[in-house]
């Protein structure tokens, strides 16, 4: 009988479960579910998994599917569930919270889970050469840092070995490209856990990464009639409560009491309430919509130590929101407007629009609105998409705690996915902030209100970005487009006129008094996407040669010439050299 891989990953933790079970007695069991590429278990146990661990474990599990171990299912009272657990402190704490007075459990082998199934009739039909262990990680139990730290076990697992093979061979391709080592490699940024946890220590060259990000958006939204604002960082409790968050995210939220005078305040988690405040200030006409308010706004969001990862997962980020004000009319041509720009932003950066796919994600369980509001959210933006001509997916639940919205995901080099721009539909915050416009009709209205973020957080975007490059930033966003490398110091004063010409364009001098060879394997190391390698050849003849990070040669060029092919590679937004 065939399967679905959901089902066979299920299985096959139950299959981890019973090994470790038999390997280490005594070992307490939380949970492990399918996910994407495999499945995962979560266990408390004194031992400590290390690598060396994993053949044995391995062996264990093959061997327990040789055996044509049954997956029985059945239903018993609650009651004969925590007698049957009473040694299974995390299985205790879930029975307390499942409805009911039946619980559904599973026996495989000698082990037996929790569980609603489905799973295979046996371990016989279970794939043996196309899984692998692949690592061992720690883990809250419930991802709350409050309670105790597991040992998670992840296991790569698929319906073929061809499948996982291919899955290996890109997680080696991902091993390489891992943001960290290639921000370490280059000087872009660093990480002080002591200090700062979560947060970026941005070096010059990331921080000019970082800066160019913004001016290219800066330059888009000013020409398609954005104006920019800033807000502040810190706000009271009031904020936050006619929001909503203080209520509804205040998990996520940094906030303290800073005097009693003075009440309560947190750090801004979202940069919305400030947009709200700005649009309320002075008296909107409806020839003042479409008003388009952008902000770089950096928010603070409190995230699990072990949910942290380089500068795709931060606590302290930047976000290029911007919050459109429009009227019922305006929606549908102000949310196709922002798609495409979505969409041309990502080719700017060098991501196939084409394989961009569109999540909208539906009103989750704890929100701000009536059901009446949520369902006309939901309609309208639907309604875009589908004129629009865009394929979508649906999420149920997944939308923010005041609208729905779209989610923009990524395909990066190596076919991984990113979910990165958001484009939101908002009717609760506009009354919420009590917003209005004056209509032609001289009567006051409530304005629609569209979210909108094209990188998301900025962070997150340049850590896809490098990833996606694997450090070989176009030419025109690199943090250094040309590093000049004169071979001795005779050509200095040379070297110097050759960098003076080049306004506009970033450059290195390197004139250490490393040897040219070593100069250049540091200029390829960061990958500089030019070298000018200046010799008395090109000294006497006005010219320069050219080498590029992928090792192309060209000698003896104009440097006029070079130049101009330069900047135009620059202004047209050019991916390759």
């Amino acid at each position: 009988m065939s399967y679905d891989i959901e089902i066979i990953r299920h299985s096959m933790a139950h299959v981890l479960a019973a090994a470790v079970q038999k390997l280490y007695p005594g070992a307490k069991f939380a949970g492990g579910p399918a996910i994407d590429a495999g499945f995962y278990y979560d266990f408390d146990l004194d031992h400590r998994f290390v690598p060396e661990d994993f053949p044995k474990i391995e062996k264990e599990m093959k061997d327990l599917m040789k055996s044509d171990g049954r997956f029985e299912q059945k239903n018993i009272k609650k009651s004969e569930a925590l007698e049957l657990f009473k040694d299974q402190p995390y299985k205790i704490e879930w029975i307390s919270e499942i409805p009911g007075d039946e619980i559904g459990v599973y026996k495989f082998r000698d082990f037996v889970d929790l569980c609603r199934g489905p799973h295979v009739a046996s371990s016989k039909e279970l794939p043996r050469d196309s899984w692998k262990i692949r690592s061992v990680a720690g883990a809250y139990w419930k991802g709350d840092s409050k309670n105790k730290m597991l040992q998670r076990i992840y296991v790569d697992a698929f319906a073929t070995k061809a499948e996982l093979d291919a899955h290996l061979l890109m997680m080696e391709e991902a091993a390489k490209r891992d943001h960290k080592k290639i921000a370490a490699a280059q000087d872009l940024f660093h990480f002080e856990p002591e200090y700062a946890p979560g947060a970026p220590f941005w070096h010059p060259k990331g921080w000019t990464l970082f800066q160019n990000m913004i001016s290219h958006m800066r330059a888009k939204q000013e020409e398609a009639g954005y104006v920019e604002i800033g807000t502040p960082s810190v706000n009271t409790r009031k904020m936050f409560e006619t929001s909503g968050h203080w209520g509804m995210f205040a998990e996520h939220m940094y906030y303290a009491k800073v005097r009693d005078e003075d009440g309560e305040f947190a750090v801004k988690p979202v940069n919305c309430p400030g947009g709200m405040l700005v649009f309320k200030q002075g008296i909107k006409s409806y020839r003042d919509l479409p008003m388009k308010i952008a902000e770089f706004g950096k928010v603070d969001r409190y995230e699990s130590s072990g949910a942290l990862n380089g500068i795709l997962r931060v606590r302290e980020f930047v976000q290029d929101d911007a919050h459109i004000f429009c009227t019922k009319d305006q929606i549908e041509d102000e949310c196709i407007k922002v798609m495409d720009f979505i969409m041309d932003t990502y080719k700017d950066f060098g991501f196939d629009a084409n394989q961009v796919r569109v999540k909208l994600s539906t009103r989750p369980e704890v929100r701000l609105g009536s059901d009446e509001v949520w369902d006309a959210s939901e309609a309208a933006l639907e309604n875009v998409l589908k004129k629009g001509g865009f394929e979508y997916e649906i999420f149920e639940g997944e939308g923010a705690i005041y609208g729905p919205k779209l989610e923009f995901v990524l395909k990066d080099a190596i076919g991984r996915d990113w979910q990165c721009g958001t484009l939101q539909f908002d009717m609760n915050l506009p009354e919420r902030f009590d917003l209005h416009y004056v209509d032609k009709d001289g009567e006051k209205k409530r304005p629609i209100m569209l979210h909108r973020a094209i990188f998301g957080s900025l962070e997150r975007f340049l850590g896809v970005l490098i990833e996606h490059t694997a450090g070989r930033f176009p030419v025109w966003i690199a943090p250094v487009q040309i590093a000049i490398i004169p071979i001795s110091e005779s050509m200095h004063d040379y070297a110097d006129k050759i960098a003076a010409s080049l306004s506009g364009v970033r450059i290195e001098k390197m004139y250490s008094s490393d040897s040219m060879q070593k100069r250049i394997r540091d200029a390829q190391m960061q990958q500089i996407p030019y070298m000018i390698v200046v010799g008395e050849k090109e000294m006497a003849e006005g010219t320069v040669s050219i080498r590029t990070r992928d090792n192309k040669q060209i000698n003896g060029i104009k440097l006029d010439e070079f130049i101009k092919d330069m900047k135009n590679k620059i202004e047209a937004k050019t991916q390759g050299l």
